[in-house]
């Protein structure tokens, strides 16, 4: 942890005075683009991908039955490649009872408590992750795209302001990483731009599958800053940031990552 914070500060020292600039649209990178040849081959080989592993048991929990309504995900939503094709590529969006943002993890939460008659799962257990991997595979290939609607405008702010935000005792922002410095080195590693295309994914530093969440709480932690809680209206308001800022970049869940 020193030696990541003594690399974070020499950045910052780096990084000066730019001025705050999004990366134009014809610019962006996906994570896979900065990746190893042999790493890039694992995420394309759905046979070496080891997320898959938690596709299949999202694929079995979609036909189970797990609460006192006697219903499972495939009683209500028939096939998922055809019902929820595009699903996690809008979402976080707009839910009416709640008047804010949810996202995918959420409205999976959300089905499972109202209709199913179930408890929630948490947000990084095996099940919800194998399920949110398995719907996040049927948008495989498709652009994020963001709702336009004009109810997500000041949560799409607030996110943005927290993309932008310096945060904790080293006092950085994620702009000035993942906007101002991509391309980069921190600590040895390469820094990407920070698209949640991918999620949720195998990490091969995690030796497992986790989600955008959990990335983020890592991030937090290096800048010394108090992490979002899971399905927080801050996590979520940034989640729904990163996908509008990822906007047009192909989904490529589950995907692989350093």
């Amino acid at each position: 942890m020193r030696a990541f914070a003594a690399a974070l500060m020499l950045l910052i020292a780096q990084a000066g005075d730019i001025a705050a600039q999004e990366i134009p649209l014809h610019e962006r990178r996906s994570g896979y683009d900065q990746m190893q040849p042999d790493t890039q081959a694992m995420q394309r080989e759905d046979s070496s991908n080891p997320a898959m592993l938690s596709v299949k048991t999202g694929n079995l929990l979609w036909e189970q039955k797990p609460g006192a309504a006697g219903k499972s995900c495939a009683d209500c939503h028939g096939q998922a490649d055809v019902s929820m094709r595009g699903t996690s590529a809008r979402h976080p969006a707009f839910d009416a009872g709640k008047s804010r943002p949810v996202d995918l993890t959420g409205r999976v939460n959300q089905c499972r408590v109202e209709r199913q008659g179930a408890p929630a799962l948490a947000h990084e257990s095996a099940d919800m992750l194998a399920l949110t991997a398995y719907i996040g595979l049927q948008s495989r290939g498709m652009p994020i795209a963001p709702p336009d609607d004009a109810q997500l405008k000041p949560f799409l702010a607030q996110g943005e302001a927290l993309f932008s935000a310096r945060l904790g005792q080293l006092g950085f922002s994620c702009q000035q990483c993942h906007d101002q410095n991509w391309g980069r080195r921190l600590g040895g590693a390469l820094i990407p731009q920070g698209h949640p295309n991918g999620y949720p994914l195998y990490r091969l530093e995690w030796q497992g599958i986790g989600s955008l969440t959990r990335r983020l709480r890592n991030c937090m932690t290096g800048m010394r800053a108090e992490p979002f809680a899971a399905g927080s209206e801050d996590a979520v308001n940034l989640e729904l940031f990163l996908a509008w800022r990822a906007r047009g970049m192909r989904v490529e869940t589950p995907a692989v990552r350093p």
